[in-house]
């Protein structure tokens, strides 16, 4: 595939990126991780999609988030960190409800915990920043993962600011669990969202507000 770099988007023969870009974006769509399954991106797609990351906007060149795999050998781990998060909030969930919250673990074939640092590097760059920058690094991961064929997925919940997942991955002061990514291969694929029109987040300063 040619560099875009290197063509002009005047240029008759270069390539119709936001055809192209238009498509795969289009493309994207949640998995649930339960219809992931093996094979995942080997270990060559991996550093593919996580290249991608590398791409996302980054003021001052903090590099405020990272990702952390989960391993096979590590899930069980991450189980037990699931259902001491559950009873945590709730000390009389039911056993079922516990071992639900630790299978949740198990699922996709490639697993990694989003981290975004609130403390590194330059302090005028405020959280809210880091964040965005780390869901443009996300995003790039998930398009990545689509253009190479495999399904993806988002997911976050209570468990992520639990003492027992901070324990696990060693988070330090400062640091925040954002979501998980899972990636593997679609076993299935649920109905395609309605994806919003732009008039429903679009407007110009100066007109009316909606509802006004």
């Amino acid at each position: 595939m040619p560099s875009m770099r290197a063509t002009s988007p005047h240029d008759a023969e270069a390539p119709d990126w936001a055809a192209i870009a238009g498509e795969l974006i289009q493309a994207r769509q949640t998995v649930l991780p339960k219809r992931l399954v093996a094979p995942g991106p080997d270990a060559a797609q991996q550093q593919t999609i996580l290249a991608a990351a590398a791409a996302a906007p980054d003021h001052r060149q903090l590099l405020p988030w990272r990702f952390i795999a989960v391993p096979p050998a590590r899930r069980g781990a991450l189980a037990e960190a699931f259902a001491q998060a559950l009873l945590e909030r709730d000390p009389a969930a039911a056993p079922e409800q516990v071992a639900q919250a630790g299978d949740k673990a198990h699922r996709a074939p490639w697993l990694m915990l989003v981290v975004v640092d609130s403390l590194c590097g330059d302090a005028r760059v405020d959280l809210h920043e880091r964040i965005l920058s780390a869901g443009c690094a996300v995003q790039n991961v998930l398009l990545m993962a689509t253009a190479l064929g495999f399904g993806s997925a988002l997911t976050s919940g209570q468990a992520l600011g639990s003492d027992s997942l901070r324990r696990l991955f060693a988070l330090r002061e400062g640091q925040h669990a954002l979501c998980f990514i899972s990636i593997g291969t679609a076993l299935s694929h649920g109905g395609s969202r309605v994806r919003p029109a732009v008039a429903d987040f679009f407007r110009t300063l100066g007109d009316d507000p909606p509802g006004a």
